[in-house]
């Protein structure tokens, strides 16, 4: 698992390089490491190498790491640095409870529904659980996502219920052969954030860039990126 160790070094290094040219502090840019479809222990390489924060796609396939790294961790030093797990895809219904009970984050909440849910659902004794919101910055009719005309209202819905935090939004744009293209996509989610605050919806974050954008969307105010493939390796279909 050296090559984890040495990949995530040069990942934190392309975001120290984009945080600096995007004349923004040190450590203002956060890595979700994506870890699915890859196995428990490469979770703990990464781990082991000082990452923190993964993501996961799939609610039973995620909930199977949890239980085996927790067990592992138990017998070992790394218990006293918890990992913090982030949901980043699409949610069904019937997965809301789950999802509410062992996740901190979710990236991909796109309508009242399933926040509430995960509201009722997100056990007393545990911090709120921190959203973003979805957005379908692209437009595309495959993408899940709010569309950014309602935006507002689901954000305004979302801020007043109990057990959740609304924290930001979360974007993938359509991929386009040109970067500039790419990066106005970042930018536009960028002032969809500011527009929320503007109405006293107060949101800090922007989940966006992956392995191969990461930079225009640093640029373009990305608090956090999710990276999969340049982390570990070419992902394996499911």
């Amino acid at each position: 698992m050296f090559a984890i160790a040495s990949n995530l070094q040069a990942i934190l290094q392309r975001i120290e390089a984009a945080t600096a040219a995007a004349r923004r502090p040190a450590g203002s840019v956060a890595l979700i490491a994506v870890s699915k479809t890859f196995p428990a222990a490469a979770i703990e390489a990464a781990h082991a190498a000082g990452q923190r924060a993964f993501g996961e796609n799939y609610v039973q396939e995620a909930l199977a790491k949890m239980a085996e790294l927790e067990a592992r961790r138990a017998l070992t030093s790394g218990a006293d640095r918890p990992l913090e797990w982030h949901m980043i895809g699409p949610i069904q219904s019937n997965k809301t409870r789950a999802i509410a009970e062992h996740f901190d984050w979710v990236h991909s909440v796109d309508r009242l529904a399933i926040a509430e849910r995960l509201a009722r659902h997100r056990p007393a004794h545990l911090a709120p659980l921190n959203l973003c919101l979805q957005v379908n910055i692209s437009g595309e009719a495959t993408k899940s996502g709010v569309a950014p005309e309602q935006l507002p209202a689901l954000a305004r819905a979302v801020s007043l219920l109990p057990g959740v935090r609304l924290r930001g939004l979360m974007g993938i744009p359509e991929p386009a052969p040109e970067p500039t293209r790419e990066r106005s996509a970042f930018a536009a989610l960028r002032v969809l954030r500011d527009v929320l605050r503007e109405a006293q919806i107060g949101v800090d974050e922007l989940s966006m860039g992956m392995s191969a954008d990461l930079e225009p969307a640093i640029l373009e105010g990305a608090t956090m990126v999710r990276v999969g493939t340049a982390l570990f390796g070419v992902r394996h279909a499911v």
